[in-house]
C-alpha cells in the first residue's frame, strides 16, 4: 500500500492537469523550436533549432527532469553498408514546419553527398505518449540503411531492460533482460541473425566514438524500459517489429543512461520510401508492471 499511495496521487494529479490542458500539441518557441505542456510532460523540441528530439523535458506531477545531454528520440548515426553519414543527423541541416494538429515535421533534404531524405514527425498521442514517424527516401540505393534512434535519459533512471527470448530454454521464454554490468559494457539485441549481421559489418568501427557491441539474446519484440527507481518512473520505448532490428544500451551504471532503437536495417532502392513508427511512454513506475508494459505494447501493435 505504502507504494501504491504515491502512484496514485501522481496519477490523479496528471489527469486533473490534463483536463485543464486539452489536447497535447507543439507550440512554437521564440528560439525558433517549439514547446510543449500536456499537463504531465513540459519541455521544448529542437529547442534552438537543433535537431535534438525532446530537450528540458520535466514530468510535472514529480517535477522530476527526464532528458540529459543529446535529448529524447533524436536522430543520431545514420548508416549505409561500409558508410557514415556525417557524425549524426542531428549535424544536418534541417527544417521544421508545425502541422495544424499540433504535430512537428522534421525535414531532413538530402544533399549530393548524402543521398538521403529523411523526415520525422512527432506528435502527441497523449498527454505522457509521443509518438514519432521516421520516413526516409532514398535518392540512390542505399545498402543495409540504417537510422539510429536515440534517447538520454537523466540520471535518475538507472534501470535498463528489454524484453529479449532466452534461447537456452527450451522452450525459448521471453522477458526483461537486464544490461547489468557483467554482460559487457555496450550490449545490444538484434531481431534475428540477419540483423546481427548488419550490426558487425564494420559500421561500429566507423569513426567518431567507434563501439564495441556485446551481442545479447534476440529480441522477442522492439521494447524496452528505463527505471527511474527514487523518482518512480519508467521510461517505456517501442518499436514496430518490421521497422526495428535491434535495441542498444549502454550497461546501467553507465553514465549514459542511454535507449537506442535501430530502425530500418535493410536495402532501399533508389526512389523507395520507407517508414519506421516508434513511441516513448512515461508512466508511474509502481504500476508499470512487466505484464502491463507487455500488454501496452501489444495494445499499440494491434491499433496500428
Amino acid at each position: 500500500m505504502t507504494t501504491f499511495m504515491p502512484a496514485a496521487a501522481c496519477l490523479l494529479a496528471a489527469l486533473c492537469a490534463v483536463a485543464s490542458h486539452g489536447a497535447p500539441a507543439f507550440k512554437p518557441a521564440a528560439d525558433g523550436g517549439f514547446e510543449f505542456d500536456t499537463g504531465v510532460l513540459r519541455g521544448r523540441l529542437r529547442a534552438g533549432g537543433k535537431s535534438l528530439g525532446l530537450s528540458s523535458v520535466v514530468h510535472v506531477p514529480t517535477a522530476t527532469r527526464l532528458d540529459s545531454s543529446n535529448g529524447l528520440f533524436s536522430h543520431y548515426r545514420v548508416f549505409t553498408r561500409g558508410k557514415r553519414h556525417g557524425g549524426g543527423a542531428w549535424d544536418w541541416p534541417s527544417t521544421a514546419t508545425l502541422r495544424p494538429d499540433g504535430a512537428v515535421e522534421v525535414l531532413f533534404p538530402a544533399t549530393p553527398e548524402r543521398p538521403i531524405e529523411l523526415k520525422a514527425l512527432y506528435r502527441w498521442a497523449g498527454p505522457a505518449t509521443l509518438d514519432l514517424e521516421t520516413t526516409v527516401r532514398a535518392v540512390s540505393d542505399l545498402e543495409a540503411f540504417e537510422s539510429f534512434l536515440a534517447s538520454y535519459f537523466s540520471a535518475p533512471f538507472t534501470n535498463s531492460i528489454v524484453y529479449a527470448r532466452d534461447s537456452t530454454s527450451t522452450p525459448n521464454r521471453s522477458g526483461f533482460f537486464a544490461a547489468d554490468k557483467p554482460a559487457g559494457d555496450w550490449q545490444i539485441f538484434p531481431r534475428d541473425d540477419a540483423a546481427a549481421g548488419v550490426i558487425r559489418d564494420g559500421r561500429w568501427q566507423l569513426e567518431p566514438h567507434p563501439v564495441a557491441w556485446v551481442i545479447r539474446p534476440p529480441l522477442a519484440r522492439p521494447l524496452a524500459v528505463r527505471r527511474a527507481p527514487g523518482a518512480g518512473l519508467a521510461a517505456i520505448l517501442m518499436a514496430a517489429p518490421t521497422d526495428c532490428f535491434a535495441i542498444a544500451t549502454p550497461h546501467e551504471s553507465d553514465g549514459h543512461y542511454s535507449t537506442y532503437l535501430s530502425l530500418f536495417g535493410r536495402d532501399l532502392k533508389a526512389g523507395e520510401t520507407a517508414r519506421a513508427r516508434a513511441r516513448l511512454v512515461i508512466l508511474p513506475s509502481p504500476s508499470a508492471s512487466d505484464a502491463e508494459i507487455i500488454r501496452l505494447c501489444e495494445t499499440w501493435e494491434e491499433s496500428r
